[in-house]
């Protein structure tokens, strides 16, 4: 295994530590939320609104994490490249708090929410807080700083979990036994609002606690690089659109595609609960992302960079069908996050988590575009996806319901992944083991098919079983498909 590999492994393994631990302790706010809020559409407008909020925060970014990548690696101040792709963000975000805050009253009866503005002025406001702090993020993403950043990623979490315990729990508990709490401090019957502040109050407390990680982007301008940034980075933002609106696309569209709005959300709600099932395979993909860019882009002018880009590749997919199989085996016991009235949407999981893996691979073939200075045929592929993204949403969610919206998600990544492969091996190529991916993936496929299919009277024996399976399935993977990986086992056995 080359020193790059190990160095993608290393922090693959330290994101995915990061990414796995806060996101299960955030995991759990979700069956917390599905249990003391009043209904499943209550809930669905939390679904609602953060995924407006994700697809946001990809458009005020402007693609600069990745542009500050690119252009970091190859400049001799650094620090005026963090310093410009940061104020070029810190532009579009005062841009976007002042038409935010000033129309959050048109926006909220837009969305439907018309007795509640503030929603959306709070939103307004941590969105620009997170995309703020996105680009001092990626500079420690740079820096190989993955502990810093778990620090701050964690004291997110831990904030915004005690705020929600305090408003959601703590204070209903208090008045209940007769304590009289301030009105600007609690108010009865607010519900689903405190979560929104509770986030609201913890992105301020990250905020204010990066101040000396963002000074330095306080400083220097570098105006020769504007144009080359925009010129690469305006065509990720379709990209990355792409991806989020490839997840989140059901979410935002789902209430108003049911002829009874008060159905749709309710169906939404049952949506957005079954998806936190599938948050391993988020959490994993998001992980090796975080450690892939800037390993991408630290190999672009090394003569083995096409060799770790198909080891990579290779790791990834074995890793993420491992991920798969593994909670499609123990979905009978994943399956009581969420509760017994959210069990008719666990069908969308497998499909979900399917669509997760196509995204990982698309964005392993992502590369030659990036390192070649083609990103414009990222915001091309991009555009073909959100086509087949709202075809499928449009089409099928008022025959099918929400499961039509999972599809919707594998079909867009599915034929994204087939553009990139194809102009990639013409325009930039690099020599995938195709063959040997393909039949990794087949073969999971029949352990799949073939696990599920073992359905005796016994839960433990069943599980019991599949595991046998999975063990299986690891061994003539590692054996027939992964030798990289099994080389690095016996050395592993010899120390």
């Amino acid at each position: 295994m080359s020193a790059g590999i190990k160095a993608l492994a290393k922090d693959t393994v330290i994101y995915g530590a990061t990414n796995i631990i806060s996101k299960f302790l955030n995991w759990l706010l979700a069956p917390f939320y599905i249990r003391v809020l009043a209904d499943s559409a209550e809930y669905g407008i939390v679904t609602n609104l953060y995924a407006w909020v994700s697809i946001i925060l990809v458009i005020l970014t402007l693609g600069m994490e990745t542009g500050l990548f690119r252009f970091i690696n190859t400049s001799e101040e650094p620090k005026r490249v963090y310093a410009t792709t940061f104020k070029i963000v810190g532009m579009s975000v005062a841009l976007f708090l002042l038409v935010g805050l000033l129309s959050s009253g048109r926006i909220a009866e837009g969305l439907g929410y018309m007795s509640h503005p503030e929603y959306i002025a709070i939103f307004v406001v941590i969105v620009a807080l997170d995309a703020l702090m996105s680009i001092p993020f990626a500079y420690l993403r740079h820096e190989r700083r993955p502990w810093k950043f778990a620090f701050f990623k964690f004291l997110f979490i831990f904030l915004n979990i005690g705020f929600n315990l305090f408003f959601l729990l703590l204070c209903p508990y208090l008045v209940s036994k007769g304590v009289s709490l301030p009105s600007w401090l609690f108010r009865e019957g607010y519900g689903v609002g405190y979560i929104f502040i509770s986030n609201l109050l913890a992105s301020t407390f990250e905020f204010l606690l990066m101040l000396p990680i963002i000074k330095p982007a306080l400083r220097g301008f570098d105006r020769a690089l504007v144009k080359p940034l925009l010129l690469y980075c305006l065509p990720l933002v379709l990209l990355g659109l792409a991806g989020i609106f490839n997840k989140m696309a059901g979410q935002i569209l789902i209430p108003s595609l049911y002829a009874d709005r008060a159905e749709g959300m309710a169906q939404l709600g049952i949506y957005g609960g079954n998806l936190k099932i599938a948050v391993v395979m988020v959490m994993f993909i998001q992980a090796f992302r975080f450690a892939y860019d800037p390993f991408v882009f630290s190999k672009m002018k090394a003569t083995d960079g096409n060799d770790a880009y198909r080891v990579a590749m290779n790791y990834f997919i074995f890793f993420a069908l491992l991920i798969f199989l593994t909670v499609m085996y123990g979905i009978d016991l994943f399956k009581h996050i969420v509760a017994h009235d959210y069990y008719s949407g666990l069908v969308v999981v497998p499909i979900v988590m399917a669509s997760e893996i196509l995204f990982g691979i698309y964005y392993n073939l992502s590369v030659w575009y990036k390192v070649s200075d083609r990103t414009h045929y990222g915001a091309t592929f991009s555009v073909i996806g959100l086509l087949v993204t709202l075809a499928v949403i449009y089409w099928g969610v008022p025959r099918f319901g929400i499961v039509a919206a999972a599809w919707s998600a594998f079909a867009c990544n599915g034929v994204m992944l087939l553009c990139s492969y194809i102009l990639g091996r013409k325009l930039h190529p690099i020599p995938y083991d195709t063959g040997k991916n393909l039949l990794i993936i087949a073969l999971a496929m029949a352990f799949y098919f073939g696990g599920m299919a073992i359905e005796p009277s016994s839960l433990w024996l069943k599980l019991a079983l599949r595991a046998g399976l999975l063990l299986l399935f690891m061994t003539l993977s590692i054996y027939f498909f992964a030798p990289e990986l099994r080389v690095a086992l016996r050395r592993l056995k010899r120390r």
